[in-house]
């Protein structure tokens, strides 16, 4: 049977080149980056090599580059962290939008369970924040506000450029997890304060995150037992992970227009067929300002789980929304904030595309959907 993987948002396999640079640190480089003799030396060189690299990236110097437990972590660690640290300053109000990944959005409602102020920003039916809607939001009290750089399930790409330029006394985080691959990450032209990245998105391992703090930012640690990360992050350094992270960022940054390219005209070539071949098929985000790698849709009349189980069973990949909540029988809250009816978003199905993916693949997938979604639609219950 043919294999066809398109859920690469979920998860990317891990480069060679990136497995290679983290072998020496499992077993002949495995000391303890803490401890002072030569092993331990020699794992804090590596880890300090991989931050100068990550800062390079995102151009800002190594000590605003701190390493976690995965992308969660670091938007945990950067939400919380600075609204509890400027909660004596009497900053208690945050802005986020509803179309965030759950790690923040559960993040920044946690906090408001506590006792902090949240205003939840609406989206248009692209997923789109409106600045001018962000603008009015802010209150004296505004401490943090925090908007993704690009969904993760419709793909859109959010306005953060325009939005960085526009706070004043306000810092300003964004979860870049979904565009570290396609889309440059200069904090300094973004005018982002913090910024979060995981590893497992760009053929990096998982299990180790990234978080950009601008220097002079308030945040306070979330976890306590040591001085690891500057005490912003205590427990003993995952050296491979870290540095395979930083070895994947550099290989994606490096290749991010040239990757682009090549997968948006093959993203291009399935929603064309897509939209052509299936009757009721609708496009969701936004056609122009999406990242090169997601093709986002809702069919009319056909369950999302059910068409996902029918595209495993011929071999192919994909998921319904977010890899993190699927399984959930909630519509995606994203497609909600668009305005998509439940019972449409209900037959939600993100393709996202990587490296690997070949017009052949994007060939097989025109052929299998539509009979799939036909079949489908013919069992569903008329109501």
């Amino acid at each position: 049977m043919k294999k066809v993987y398109l859920d690469y948002a979920a998860t990317t396999p891990l480069r060679p080149e990136v497995l290679k640079a983290m072998a020496p640190y499992w077993r002949k480089n495995f000391g303890n980056p803490s401890s002072i003799h030569l092993w331990g030396q020699e794992a804090r060189k590596a880890v300090e090599e991989a931050r100068e690299k990550v800062a390079q990236i995102l151009n800002c110097l190594p000590e605003e580059i701190y390493f976690t437990g995965t992308t969660t972590t670091s938007d945990n660690l950067a939400i919380q962290g600075v609204m509890r640290a400027l909660k004596s300053q009497g900053k208690t109000h945050l802005i986020t939008s509803a179309v965030e990944h759950h790690a923040v959005l559960d993040t920044c409602k946690a906090l408001k369970k506590e006792g902090f102020t949240l205003t939840i920003l609406p989206v248009d039916k692209y997923g789109m924040v409106n600045p001018a809607d962000l603008e009015k939001a802010i209150t004296p009290k505004t401490g943090l506000i925090t908007i993704m750089y690009a969904n993760n399930e419709v793909g859109t790409i959010e306005p953060i450029e325009e939005i960085g330029r526009m706070i004043k006394n306000v810092y300003f985080h964004t979860d870049a997890a979904a565009a570290a691959e396609y889309l440059p990450l200069d904090v300094k032209k973004l005018k982002v304060d913090l910024l979060t990245l995981g590893a497992h998105k760009f053929h990096g391992p998982k299990g180790v995150g990234i978080l950009y703090v601008k220097k002079g930012t308030p945040i306070s640690p979330l976890t306590f037992g040591g001085h690891h990360e500057a005490g912003l992050w205590p427990g003993t350094e995952a050296v491979p992970l870290i540095v395979g992270a930083a070895k994947a960022l550099e290989i994606a940054q490096k290749e991010k227009d040239q990757a682009a390219e090549k997968v948006s005209k093959l993203r291009d070539k399935l929603i064309e067929g897509v939209l052509a071949k299936i009757p009721g098929s609708q496009l969701t985000g936004h056609h122009q300002k999406r990242l090169p790698d997601i093709a986002s849709f809702v069919f009319e009349g056909a369950e999302g789980e059910a068409i996902l189980l029918a595209l495993s069973d011929k071999g192919i990949a994909a998921s319904s929304g977010s890899a993190c909540t699927s399984g959930i029988l909630e519509p995606s809250h994203v497609l909600t904030a668009m305005g998509i009816p439940p019972e449409l978003s209900h037959g939600s199905i993100r393709f996202s595309l990587g490296k690997e993916t070949t017009s052949q693949d994007i060939d097989y997938v025109l052929e299998v959907l539509p009979e799939i979604i036909s079949r489908l639609r013919k069992m569903a219950p008329k109501l």
